[in-house]
């Protein structure tokens, strides 16, 4: 048996947020601020736009890390598995960039931790065993317990951006429906021309049998006759 690394976008997520955590803390005083949206956005400063992609990155402490990984590892590898590493990358991607860019338009806070993505696999992972027309009954309670109660929260003064959860979420609902409904129709139309080429198998058959009863009879036509060529 060996160790292996399995999910290399969950993974280097991990460890990427770990090193800078790590750094913050015991070498470079504040390092996770760097990559952090700030509080009052500068578009003339450049540096600032960093923290637009990179904020999931970067927490607060210890406990916002691990808070938050603990169900990043969890459901992370599931869903990097079933969708793939490239289509997980762009979900995580994106939903950090429109979090980002949101916050500087709405907010005069700053932003930083992966609560958005926990969301977001939240949500997705309750979506994921959806068919075509059907919503399951697993993502309206998850979004009921999840999403409502940061709906609830959201007017509180406790330094935690409700609005990332939520928008997370919302992330996760809408790449849930969009990319399950287009792998079932992938999967009918899998379906369809499998049965297709089935049948064109068993016309195949059937003429193959018809010739080779047309032989059998010649065969006996010829039989005890000789023939010239």
């Amino acid at each position: 048996m060996k160790i292996t690394y399995n999910s290399p976008v969950i993974l280097t997520f991990t460890i990427l947020s770990v090193l800078i955590q790590c750094l913050s803390s015991y070498l470079i005083p504040n390092l996770n601020l760097f990559f952090a949206v700030p509080g009052t956005f500068h578009p003339e400063n450049q540096l600032q736009l960093i923290g637009i992609i990179t904020h999931s990155l970067s927490h607060a402490d210890w406990t916002h890390l691990i808070s938050n990984f603990a169900l990043i590892l969890l459901l992370g590898p599931i869903l990097e598995e079933k969708y793939g590493s490239g289509k997980l990358i762009l979900m995580i991607l994106f939903t950090t960039f429109i979090t980002g860019i949101l916050n500087i338009i709405i907010f005069d806070e700053g932003l930083l931790g992966a609560s958005g993505i926990v969301f977001l696999l939240i949500l997705l992972s309750s979506i994921t065993n959806r068919k075509e027309g059907e919503i399951p009954l697993t993502f309206i309670l998850v979004g009921l317990l999840y999403i409502g109660q940061e709906v609830f929260r959201i007017f509180d003064k406790d330094q935690i951006s409700q609005f990332g959860h939520i928008l997370g979420g919302i992330c996760g609902a809408i790449f849930g429906f969009l990319i399950n409904g287009n792998s079932n129709k992938d999967t009918k139309t899998t379906t369809k021309t499998e049965k297709t080429t089935t049948k064109d198998d068993r016309q195949t058959t059937t003429v193959h049998q018809k010739t080779n009863v047309n032989l059998g009879d010649l065969d006996k036509d010829f039989e005890g006759k000789k023939i010239e060529y």
